[in-house]
């Protein structure tokens, strides 16, 4: 029989560019194992496999691609990722994730491609595993150009973040899976850590009345 007795969960950071999901989701990665639980901390996209370093190439300005093209990489390295994180999760793990498929949509629907819909965009992440809990840290496109590094990558532009702000709501309206919490990100560090923790811990709590994991469904916009 195995050791655990309940499997982990998956827990997602999202927001926009700089509104600090790194920083809070190592916070909560060093908080879960206080308390005992085994945690898992992911970045996406995942820069180090070989697609992930197409990935990097593009964010940095280094490549020019399709948006179609690009948009599908990006998924594509969630998908080579999403097997590790389903094995982790079954045995016990917790994994945290900073970005996921949300971003990965909501990104690529912003550039106002014709051909590049919102529901265009989630098509491909159809059946990748669903999170138990999704923390969108909220964030004015004006207030997080204020903060360091702003700027250093392709996307980081306040019309391009308000363009992002706006698809976030409508695919978490849509999605209507009941497991995203907005917090407000423009509060004092601790202060959102403690609301991250919290929001965390009853997560966990309650994996034995959230059953299975989950895998993400289409969506009509």
């Amino acid at each position: 029989m195995a050791a655990h007795s309940r499997r982990g969960a998956l827990i997602v950071v999202e927001g926009l560019d700089r509104a600090g999901k790194s920083s809070q989701c190592e916070s909560l990665r060093d908080k879960l194992q206080e308390l005992g639980h085994s945690v898992k901390y992911i970045r996406f996209p995942d820069r180090t496999t070989p697609i992930g370093k197409l990935i990097d190439d593009y964010l940095r300005g280094q490549s020019q691609l399709d948006d179609h093209s690009i948009h599908l990489l990006f998924s594509a390295n969630r998908w080579e990722i999403a097997r590790s994180i389903e094995e982790d999760i079954a045995a016990g793990i917790t994994v945290i994730v900073d970005r996921y498929s949300y971003s990965g949509a909501v990104y690529s629907a912003a550039k106002s491609n014709p051909t590049l819909s919102l529901e265009w965009a989630w098509m491909p992440e159809i059946g990748l595993p669903q999170p138990d809990l999704c923390l969108f840290l909220s964030i004015a496109p004006g207030e997080a150009a204020k903060r360091g590094g702003f700027g250093a990558e392709r996307y980081e532009n306040e019309t391009m973040q308000s363009r992002v702000r706006e698809l976030f709501q409508t695919i978490f309206r849509v999605q209507q899976s009941g497991n995203i919490q907005v917090l407000d990100a423009g509060r004092a560090f601790p202060d959102v850590s403690i609301d991250i923790e919290k929001s965390a811990v009853d997560c966990i709590a309650r994996l034995d009345s959230i059953g299975p994991l989950k895998r993400f469904a289409s969506i009509a916009v």
